[in-house]
Protein backbone atom coordinates (compact mmCIF):
# COMPACT_ATOMS: atom_id res chain seq x y z
CA UNK A 1 0.00 0.00 0.00
CA UNK A 2 0.90 3.73 -0.43
CA UNK A 3 1.48 5.59 2.33
CA UNK A 4 -1.25 8.10 2.82
CA UNK A 5 0.39 10.93 1.95
CA UNK A 6 2.10 9.42 -0.92
CA UNK A 7 -1.29 8.43 -2.10
CA UNK A 8 -2.79 12.42 -1.26
CA UNK A 9 0.82 13.48 -3.06
CA UNK A 10 -0.50 11.29 -6.05
CA UNK A 11 -4.29 12.66 -6.28
CA UNK A 12 -3.19 15.97 -6.23
CA UNK A 13 -1.07 15.80 -9.13
CA UNK A 14 -3.26 13.79 -10.90
CA UNK A 15 -5.84 16.90 -10.52
CA UNK A 16 -3.54 19.42 -11.45
CA UNK A 17 -2.68 17.59 -14.81
CA UNK A 18 -5.87 17.17 -15.97
CA UNK A 19 -8.76 14.15 -16.57
CA UNK A 20 -6.37 10.75 -16.94
CA UNK A 21 -7.36 8.37 -19.22
CA UNK A 22 -9.35 5.58 -17.81
CA UNK A 23 -8.28 1.98 -18.17
CA UNK A 24 -10.41 -1.17 -17.30
CA UNK A 25 -9.81 -4.44 -15.64
CA UNK A 26 -7.32 -5.80 -13.49
CA UNK A 27 -3.02 -5.59 -13.69
CA UNK A 28 -1.97 -8.27 -16.38
CA UNK A 29 0.60 -9.90 -14.46
CA UNK A 30 3.85 -10.60 -15.45
CA UNK A 31 2.71 -7.16 -17.47
CA UNK A 32 5.67 -4.73 -17.58
CA UNK A 33 8.56 -5.74 -19.91
CA UNK A 34 7.76 -9.38 -20.47
CA UNK A 35 4.60 -11.64 -20.59
CA UNK A 36 4.09 -14.97 -20.01
CA UNK A 37 3.13 -15.01 -23.97
CA UNK A 38 6.74 -13.62 -24.84
CA UNK A 39 8.41 -16.64 -22.54
CA UNK A 40 6.18 -19.39 -24.20
CA UNK A 41 7.44 -17.51 -27.90
CA UNK A 42 11.20 -17.65 -27.02
CA UNK A 43 10.82 -20.91 -25.48
CA UNK A 44 9.37 -22.50 -28.46
CA UNK A 45 12.25 -20.93 -30.76
CA UNK A 46 14.97 -22.40 -28.59
CA UNK A 47 13.66 -25.85 -28.99
CA UNK A 48 13.24 -25.44 -32.68
CA UNK A 49 17.41 -24.26 -32.82
CA UNK A 50 15.78 -20.63 -34.49
CA UNK A 51 17.85 -18.30 -35.02
CA UNK A 52 18.48 -15.16 -33.64
CA UNK A 53 16.83 -16.37 -30.64
CA UNK A 54 19.45 -19.00 -30.13
CA UNK A 55 22.37 -15.94 -30.34
CA UNK A 56 20.07 -13.76 -28.07
CA UNK A 57 20.32 -16.95 -25.30
CA UNK A 58 23.86 -17.48 -25.95
CA UNK A 59 24.57 -14.05 -24.72
CA UNK A 60 22.24 -13.72 -22.12
CA UNK A 61 23.90 -16.88 -20.92
CA UNK A 62 27.50 -16.17 -21.23
CA UNK A 63 26.59 -12.64 -19.60
CA UNK A 64 29.08 -12.21 -16.41
CA UNK A 65 25.82 -10.91 -14.30
CA UNK A 66 23.72 -13.27 -15.00
CA UNK A 67 26.20 -16.63 -13.57
CA UNK A 68 25.54 -18.30 -10.35
CA UNK A 69 27.45 -17.49 -7.30
CA UNK A 70 26.86 -13.79 -7.85
CA UNK A 71 26.27 -12.32 -4.39
CA UNK A 72 24.65 -8.93 -3.71
CA UNK A 73 26.05 -5.74 -2.41
CA UNK A 74 22.59 -3.71 -0.88
CA UNK A 75 22.84 -0.53 0.76
CA UNK A 76 20.67 1.09 3.45
CA UNK A 77 21.07 4.39 1.70
CA UNK A 78 21.22 4.82 -1.99
CA UNK A 79 23.13 7.74 -2.70
CA UNK A 80 23.65 9.15 -6.31
CA UNK A 81 25.45 12.21 -6.53
CA UNK A 82 29.11 13.97 -6.41
CA UNK A 83 27.78 16.78 -4.33
CA UNK A 84 25.08 14.29 -2.21
CA UNK A 85 26.66 14.65 1.13
CA UNK A 86 27.02 11.06 1.01
CA UNK A 87 29.80 8.61 0.02
CA UNK A 88 28.30 7.65 -3.74
CA UNK A 89 26.94 3.40 -4.12
CA UNK A 90 24.58 4.06 -6.64
CA UNK A 91 26.93 1.41 -8.68
CA UNK A 92 25.35 -1.27 -6.26
CA UNK A 93 22.07 -0.71 -7.33
CA UNK A 94 22.45 -0.94 -11.09
CA UNK A 95 24.91 -3.92 -11.01
CA UNK A 96 22.86 -5.92 -8.85
CA UNK A 97 19.62 -5.03 -10.27
CA UNK A 98 21.00 -6.01 -13.88
CA UNK A 99 22.49 -9.54 -12.68
CA UNK A 100 18.79 -10.16 -10.83
CA UNK A 101 16.71 -9.44 -13.79
CA UNK A 102 19.69 -11.78 -15.80
CA UNK A 103 18.89 -14.56 -13.35
CA UNK A 104 15.43 -13.86 -13.50
CA UNK A 105 15.15 -14.26 -17.34
CA UNK A 106 17.32 -17.23 -17.18
CA UNK A 107 15.03 -19.00 -14.58
CA UNK A 108 11.90 -17.92 -16.69
CA UNK A 109 13.80 -19.64 -20.20
CA UNK A 110 15.37 -22.81 -18.43
CA UNK A 111 13.11 -23.28 -16.00
CA UNK A 112 16.08 -23.78 -13.50
CA UNK A 113 15.25 -23.13 -10.00
CA UNK A 114 18.93 -22.24 -9.17
CA UNK A 115 18.36 -18.90 -10.94
CA UNK A 116 15.27 -18.14 -9.91
CA UNK A 117 16.90 -18.65 -6.14
CA UNK A 118 19.80 -16.44 -6.80
CA UNK A 119 17.48 -13.38 -8.23
CA UNK A 120 15.15 -13.83 -5.06
CA UNK A 121 18.28 -13.78 -2.78
CA UNK A 122 19.25 -10.64 -4.06
CA UNK A 123 16.14 -8.96 -4.42
CA UNK A 124 15.51 -9.88 -0.74
CA UNK A 125 18.45 -8.45 0.13
CA UNK A 126 17.73 -5.00 -0.74
CA UNK A 127 14.21 -5.06 0.27
CA UNK A 128 15.50 -6.24 3.89
CA UNK A 129 18.49 -3.49 3.58
CA UNK A 130 17.48 -0.41 1.60
CA UNK A 131 15.31 2.14 3.76
CA UNK A 132 15.79 5.44 1.83
CA UNK A 133 17.36 7.15 -1.60
CA UNK A 134 19.63 9.71 -0.13
CA UNK A 135 21.62 12.77 -0.31
CA UNK A 136 20.98 16.44 -1.04
CA UNK A 137 21.82 16.12 -4.93
CA UNK A 138 18.77 16.18 -7.21
CA UNK A 139 20.60 13.14 -9.07
CA UNK A 140 18.99 11.42 -5.78
CA UNK A 141 16.01 11.44 -8.50
CA UNK A 142 17.60 9.89 -11.20
CA UNK A 143 18.51 7.22 -8.76
CA UNK A 144 15.03 6.59 -7.96
CA UNK A 145 13.37 6.43 -11.40
CA UNK A 146 15.84 4.26 -13.16
CA UNK A 147 17.10 1.74 -10.39
CA UNK A 148 13.07 2.17 -9.52
CA UNK A 149 11.80 0.31 -13.19
CA UNK A 150 13.87 -1.80 -12.95
CA UNK A 151 13.76 -2.72 -9.73
CA UNK A 152 10.02 -3.30 -10.22
CA UNK A 153 10.62 -5.48 -13.41
CA UNK A 154 12.64 -7.86 -11.71
CA UNK A 155 9.90 -8.15 -8.98
CA UNK A 156 7.38 -8.38 -11.38
CA UNK A 157 9.43 -11.58 -13.22
CA UNK A 158 9.50 -13.35 -9.41
CA UNK A 159 6.04 -12.82 -8.03
CA UNK A 160 5.07 -16.00 -9.65
CA UNK A 161 7.75 -18.13 -8.68
CA UNK A 162 6.94 -20.25 -5.51
CA UNK A 163 9.81 -19.39 -3.43
CA UNK A 164 9.79 -15.76 -3.92
CA UNK A 165 7.04 -16.06 -0.96
CA UNK A 166 3.99 -13.49 0.15
CA UNK A 167 6.79 -12.12 2.38
CA UNK A 168 9.23 -11.76 0.20
CA UNK A 169 6.94 -10.04 -2.60
CA UNK A 170 5.37 -7.76 0.43
CA UNK A 171 8.56 -6.54 1.25
CA UNK A 172 9.61 -5.44 -2.34
CA UNK A 173 6.73 -4.06 -3.12
CA UNK A 174 6.90 -2.27 0.48
CA UNK A 175 10.31 -1.08 -0.50
CA UNK A 176 9.18 0.76 -3.84
CA UNK A 177 6.50 2.15 -2.61
CA UNK A 178 8.09 3.75 0.51
CA UNK A 179 12.05 4.97 -0.99
CA UNK A 180 11.75 4.84 -4.86
CA UNK A 181 7.92 6.13 -5.62
CA UNK A 182 7.65 9.11 -3.03
CA UNK A 183 10.91 10.16 -5.16
CA UNK A 184 9.16 9.99 -8.54
CA UNK A 185 5.97 11.77 -7.27
CA UNK A 186 8.42 14.60 -5.41
CA UNK A 187 10.27 15.52 -8.83
CA UNK A 188 7.49 15.10 -10.82
CA UNK A 189 5.34 17.97 -8.79
CA UNK A 190 8.34 19.42 -7.83
CA UNK A 191 11.15 19.31 -9.91
CA UNK A 192 13.56 19.70 -7.14
CA UNK A 193 11.86 22.71 -6.03
CA UNK A 194 12.06 23.87 -9.66
CA UNK A 195 8.13 23.20 -10.06
CA UNK A 196 5.75 21.47 -11.77
CA UNK A 197 6.23 23.44 -15.17
CA UNK A 198 10.14 23.09 -14.90
CA UNK A 199 11.92 23.18 -17.98
CA UNK A 200 15.71 23.00 -16.14
CA UNK A 201 16.01 19.09 -16.09
CA UNK A 202 16.22 17.26 -19.50
CA UNK A 203 13.29 15.09 -20.79
CA UNK A 204 15.40 11.87 -19.24
CA UNK A 205 14.49 12.83 -15.64
CA UNK A 206 11.32 12.83 -16.26
CA UNK A 207 10.82 9.72 -18.34
CA UNK A 208 12.63 7.12 -15.54
CA UNK A 209 10.66 8.95 -12.99
CA UNK A 210 6.76 8.20 -14.53
CA UNK A 211 8.14 5.25 -16.13
CA UNK A 212 9.35 3.99 -12.52
CA UNK A 213 6.02 5.18 -11.00
CA UNK A 214 4.06 3.14 -13.85
CA UNK A 215 6.12 -0.12 -12.90
CA UNK A 216 5.44 0.06 -9.71
CA UNK A 217 1.68 1.01 -10.07
CA UNK A 218 0.92 -2.54 -11.91
CA UNK A 219 3.54 -4.32 -9.14
CA UNK A 220 1.80 -3.26 -6.73
CA UNK A 221 -1.63 -3.43 -8.44
CA UNK A 222 -2.57 0.35 -7.55
CA UNK A 223 -4.80 1.83 -10.13
CA UNK A 224 -4.10 5.56 -8.99
CA UNK A 225 -0.09 5.35 -8.91
CA UNK A 226 -0.49 4.02 -12.75
CA UNK A 227 -3.03 6.80 -13.24
CA UNK A 228 -0.67 9.33 -12.32
CA UNK A 229 2.22 7.75 -14.51
CA UNK A 230 -0.25 7.73 -17.64
CA UNK A 231 -1.56 11.36 -17.24
CA UNK A 232 2.04 12.14 -16.71
CA UNK A 233 2.94 11.01 -20.01
CA UNK A 234 0.20 12.74 -21.90
CA UNK A 235 -0.66 16.00 -19.94
CA UNK A 236 2.84 16.59 -17.60
CA UNK A 237 4.29 19.84 -17.44
CA UNK A 238 8.39 18.81 -17.64
CA UNK A 239 10.78 18.15 -20.58
CA UNK A 240 9.52 14.67 -20.38
CA UNK A 241 6.35 14.87 -21.35
CA UNK A 242 5.55 12.85 -24.95
CA UNK A 243 4.44 16.60 -26.10
CA UNK A 244 7.39 18.22 -24.60
CA UNK A 245 10.04 15.38 -25.26
CA UNK A 246 8.94 14.74 -29.18
CA UNK A 247 7.72 18.20 -29.94
CA UNK A 248 8.77 19.19 -33.57
CA UNK A 249 7.55 16.64 -35.85
CA UNK A 250 9.16 16.86 -39.26
CA UNK A 251 7.55 15.48 -42.87
CA UNK A 252 10.03 12.70 -43.55
CA UNK A 253 8.45 10.70 -40.49
CA UNK A 254 10.86 11.91 -37.94
CA UNK A 255 10.45 13.70 -34.73
CA UNK A 256 13.20 15.95 -32.94
CA UNK A 257 13.83 14.75 -29.26
CA UNK A 258 13.94 17.50 -26.53
CA UNK A 259 18.16 16.27 -26.28
CA UNK A 260 18.82 16.63 -29.93
CA UNK A 261 21.04 19.97 -29.04
CA UNK A 262 22.44 18.32 -26.00
CA UNK A 263 24.19 15.10 -27.03
CA UNK A 264 23.54 11.63 -28.64
CA UNK A 265 24.13 9.59 -25.85
CA UNK A 266 21.33 10.87 -23.73
CA UNK A 267 18.85 11.72 -26.86
CA UNK A 268 18.96 7.71 -26.46
CA UNK A 269 18.88 7.61 -23.15
CA UNK A 270 15.28 8.98 -23.54
CA UNK A 271 14.50 6.70 -26.35
CA UNK A 272 15.63 3.46 -23.55
CA UNK A 273 13.45 5.25 -21.20
CA UNK A 274 10.30 5.23 -22.92
CA UNK A 275 10.46 2.13 -24.61
CA UNK A 276 9.45 0.22 -21.42
CA UNK A 277 7.25 2.57 -20.37
CA UNK A 278 5.55 2.30 -23.64
CA UNK A 279 5.78 -1.84 -23.24
CA UNK A 280 4.36 -1.55 -20.00
CA UNK A 281 1.63 0.21 -20.95
CA UNK A 282 0.75 -1.85 -23.64
CA UNK A 283 1.02 -5.10 -21.59
CA UNK A 284 -2.13 -3.47 -19.75
CA UNK A 285 -3.88 -2.24 -22.44
CA UNK A 286 -2.96 1.07 -23.03
CA UNK A 287 -1.24 1.43 -26.47
CA UNK A 288 0.66 4.26 -26.37
CA UNK A 289 3.22 3.48 -28.90
CA UNK A 290 -0.07 4.33 -30.96
CA UNK A 291 0.13 7.68 -29.59
CA UNK A 292 -0.10 11.16 -31.89
CA UNK A 293 0.20 8.63 -34.86
CA UNK A 294 3.10 6.51 -33.38
CA UNK A 295 5.12 9.56 -32.76
CA UNK A 296 7.58 7.63 -30.86
CA UNK A 297 8.50 5.81 -34.02
CA UNK A 298 9.21 9.13 -35.21
CA UNK A 299 11.68 10.08 -32.61
CA UNK A 300 13.23 6.61 -33.07
CA UNK A 301 13.68 7.51 -36.87
CA UNK A 302 14.94 11.04 -36.15
CA UNK A 303 17.57 9.88 -33.35
CA UNK A 304 18.50 6.67 -35.70
CA UNK A 305 19.22 8.54 -38.65
CA UNK A 306 21.49 11.36 -37.25
CA UNK A 307 23.40 8.72 -35.72
CA UNK A 308 24.26 6.46 -38.72
CA UNK A 309 25.96 9.26 -40.34
CA UNK A 310 22.57 11.38 -42.18
CA UNK A 311 21.30 14.87 -42.46
CA UNK A 312 18.05 15.48 -40.50
CA UNK A 313 16.00 18.14 -39.81
CA UNK A 314 17.27 20.34 -36.69
CA UNK A 315 14.53 23.66 -34.86
CA UNK A 316 16.40 25.32 -32.72
CA UNK A 317 15.19 24.44 -29.40
CA UNK A 318 15.17 27.20 -26.68
CA UNK A 319 14.25 26.97 -23.17
CA UNK A 320 13.17 30.03 -21.16
CA UNK A 321 12.06 29.91 -17.58
CA UNK A 322 8.86 31.72 -15.34
CA UNK A 323 11.36 34.17 -14.53
CA UNK A 324 12.41 35.15 -18.17
CA UNK A 325 16.34 33.61 -17.68
CA UNK A 326 17.38 31.49 -20.95
CA UNK A 327 17.91 28.04 -19.55
CA UNK A 328 18.97 26.45 -23.01
CA UNK A 329 19.42 27.79 -26.37
CA UNK A 330 20.62 25.05 -28.46
CA UNK A 331 21.44 26.62 -32.16
CA UNK A 332 22.12 23.12 -33.87
CA UNK A 333 21.84 19.22 -33.09
CA UNK A 334 24.83 17.80 -31.00
CA UNK A 335 27.69 15.61 -32.97
CA UNK A 336 28.52 14.51 -29.45
CA UNK A 337 28.79 10.67 -28.97
CA UNK A 338 27.46 10.53 -32.46
CA UNK A 339 26.81 6.71 -33.32
CA UNK A 340 26.24 5.63 -29.64
CA UNK A 341 25.47 2.02 -29.05
CA UNK A 342 22.66 1.22 -26.43
CA UNK A 343 21.08 -2.42 -26.56
CA UNK A 344 17.46 -1.22 -27.19
CA UNK A 345 16.84 -1.36 -31.01
CA UNK A 346 14.97 -4.51 -31.17
CA UNK A 347 12.43 -3.10 -28.89
CA UNK A 348 11.32 -0.74 -31.20
CA UNK A 349 12.11 -2.57 -34.70
CA UNK A 350 9.57 -5.21 -33.66
CA UNK A 351 6.98 -3.42 -32.16
CA UNK A 352 6.31 -0.75 -35.03
CA UNK A 353 8.12 -2.44 -38.31
CA UNK A 354 7.81 -6.09 -37.82
CA UNK A 355 4.93 -6.29 -36.17
CA UNK A 356 2.80 -3.12 -37.16
CA UNK A 357 4.37 -2.95 -40.56
CA UNK A 358 4.98 0.59 -40.10
CA UNK A 359 7.89 2.49 -42.48
CA UNK A 360 11.20 2.74 -39.88
CA UNK A 361 13.87 2.43 -42.54
CA UNK A 362 17.06 3.94 -39.71
CA UNK A 363 15.66 1.69 -36.54
CA UNK A 364 15.97 -1.17 -38.64
CA UNK A 365 19.35 -0.47 -39.68
CA UNK A 366 20.06 0.76 -35.95
CA UNK A 367 18.73 -2.18 -34.39
CA UNK A 368 21.41 -4.03 -37.17
CA UNK A 369 24.33 -1.99 -35.82
CA UNK A 370 23.42 -2.68 -32.16
CA UNK A 371 22.82 -6.37 -32.76
CA UNK A 372 26.50 -6.77 -34.89
CA UNK A 373 28.14 -4.49 -32.55
CA UNK A 374 28.09 -7.40 -30.12
CA UNK A 375 28.03 -10.69 -32.23
CA UNK A 376 25.04 -10.62 -33.90
CA UNK A 377 22.40 -10.09 -30.90
CA UNK A 378 21.64 -7.37 -28.51
CA UNK A 379 23.89 -7.76 -24.45
CA UNK A 380 22.73 -6.36 -21.56
CA UNK A 381 24.25 -4.93 -17.97
CA UNK A 382 27.65 -5.86 -18.13
CA UNK A 383 27.97 -6.18 -21.97
CA UNK A 384 29.03 -2.86 -22.89
CA UNK A 385 31.20 -1.38 -19.66
CA UNK A 386 31.38 -1.10 -15.72
CA UNK A 387 29.60 2.71 -16.19
CA UNK A 388 25.78 3.37 -14.92
CA UNK A 389 24.89 4.54 -18.90
CA UNK A 390 25.86 1.08 -20.03
CA UNK A 391 23.02 -0.11 -17.37
CA UNK A 392 20.83 2.69 -17.78
CA UNK A 393 18.79 -0.37 -19.78
CA UNK A 394 18.11 -3.67 -18.90
CA UNK A 395 18.55 -5.12 -22.51
CA UNK A 396 18.86 -8.88 -24.20
CA UNK A 397 16.40 -6.93 -27.00
CA UNK A 398 17.06 -9.70 -29.43
CA UNK A 399 15.99 -12.58 -27.20
CA UNK A 400 13.39 -10.92 -25.33
CA UNK A 401 11.55 -8.90 -28.24
CA UNK A 402 12.42 -10.82 -31.81
CA UNK A 403 9.32 -10.94 -33.47
CA UNK A 404 8.60 -14.08 -36.75
CA UNK A 405 9.55 -11.84 -39.58
CA UNK A 406 12.33 -10.10 -38.29
CA UNK A 407 15.20 -9.88 -40.40
CA UNK A 408 17.27 -10.84 -38.10
CA UNK A 409 16.44 -14.64 -38.39
CA UNK A 410 18.43 -14.39 -41.52
CA UNK A 411 21.43 -12.72 -40.77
Amino acid sequence: MIPALMLGLTLVATAAYGAVLPRSGTFQHPGLLHTDADFTRIKSKLATNSQPWVRGYETLVNSTNSQLGYVASPVENLCRGSNAGCTENYSNAFRDFAAAYQHALRWKISDDVAYAEEAVEIVNAWSSTMKTINGASPDRYLAAGIYGYQFANVVELLRAYSGFSGQNLTAAIRLLNEAFLPNNVDFLTQHSTYGPSDVHYWANWDLCNYGSALAIGIVSDNQTTYDFAMDYFHNGKGRGSIGNYLWKTYDDYTAQGQEAGRDQGHAMLDLALIGPFATAAFNQGDDVWAYNDSVILKGAEYAAKYNLGNDVSYTPYLAIDSSGKVVYNQTTISNVSRGDIRPIWEMFYNEYVVKRKLPGTYTKLYADKVRAANGGAEGGGGDYGPNSGNYDQLGFGTLMFTLDGSDAETQ
